[in-house]
């Protein structure tokens, strides 16, 4: 692993050419690198010192479950409520720097490739204590509760403390570092790394319900989207709607890698005219 690609922000030249690979599409979206430029960045209430790109939140009719934002804390940042919403369950993902984490009262620090599950109901805080900007991605979800399971209990670990799964039959050139069980029905989401190496590939086009956000960590590749075979690199986000046909293919020179979001372990919640 040579390291994890974070946005540097700032803007383009005015002498830059405006060619580029951004596209939204009725079944997936492609944010290309370039995209995160200061022009689009926002802030939260309750954050100091920080700033980030929102780059996927539920939208009727195309993603459903989850929102992901890129943080960027400057030294000294950060909050003692980051979110107002008590029913949600998050992920944070250092990409860059150390972060402090806080959990119910129970103290954490976090270097690059740091993961933190942090199910709903719990207190939490993070800062920035050094003296140089932590970057992170924050992925969030409401938690869908079934009766009979209780929430998974937050965990703090690092993807180098993690062996990768190789998938059946790649030899090892597709890999995925799970961070949760996946036989866990406590879960409702996970959010995994997708490792492939030079030649490695998906021999078939994925089709089913679980949506999608994918951010290149490192190397590129070119993915199929929908009926679009796309050319995809470190920075870059896509974001795919439930169904939507997918492939992978990794030509190299080096490994490619993201950051995986998906949906699981619960019933189709029923709505329309049928629903009671």
């Amino acid at each position: 692993m040579t390291g994890y690609y974070t946005p540097p922000g700032g803007l383009p030249p005015q002498t830059a050419l405006m060619t580029g690979r951004a596209v939204f599409t009725e079944a997936y979206c492609v944010i290309p690198k370039g995209c995160f430029s200061e022009i689009v960045t926002s802030y939260l209430p309750g954050w100091e010192g920080t700033k980030l790109w929102l780059i996927a939140r539920p939208m009727s009719g195309f993603s459903e479950t989850f929102s992901q934002y890129v943080m960027e804390v400057a030294p000294d940042g950060g909050s003692d409520e980051p979110d107002p919403e008590p029913g949600a369950e998050h992920v944070l993902f250092v990409t860059e720097g150390e972060m402090w984490l806080s959990l119910d009262g129970q103290e954490y620090e976090l270097a690059a490739g740091g993961y933190a599950y942090i199910p709903p109901g719990t207190a939490w805080r993070v800062k920035n204590g050094a003296d140089h900007p932590l970057r992170f991605h924050w992925l969030r979800k409401l938690y869908d509760r079934v009766p009979g399971l209780t929430p998974p209990e937050a965990f703090v670990t690092n993807e180098r403390e993690i062996a990768p799964t190789p998938m059946p039959d790649t030899q090892g050139r597709w890999a995925t570092t799970r961070f949760v069980d996946p036989t866990d029905l406590r879960h409702d989401m996970h959010v995994n790394i997708v490792t492939f190496q030079p030649g490695g590939l998906i021999p078939f086009e994925e089709t089913h319900v679980m949506e999608h956000g994918l951010y290149v960590l490192e190397g590129k590749a070119v993915y199929k989207l929908n009926r679009d075979w796309v050319e995809v690199e470190a920075g870059d986000f896509m974001w795919l709607r439930a169904y939507c046909p997918q492939a992978c293919y990794a030509a190299g020179p080096g490994p490619f890698r993201y950051l995986l979001y998906k949906d699981v372990n619960r019933h189709a919640h029923l709505r329309g005219p049928f629903a009671r």
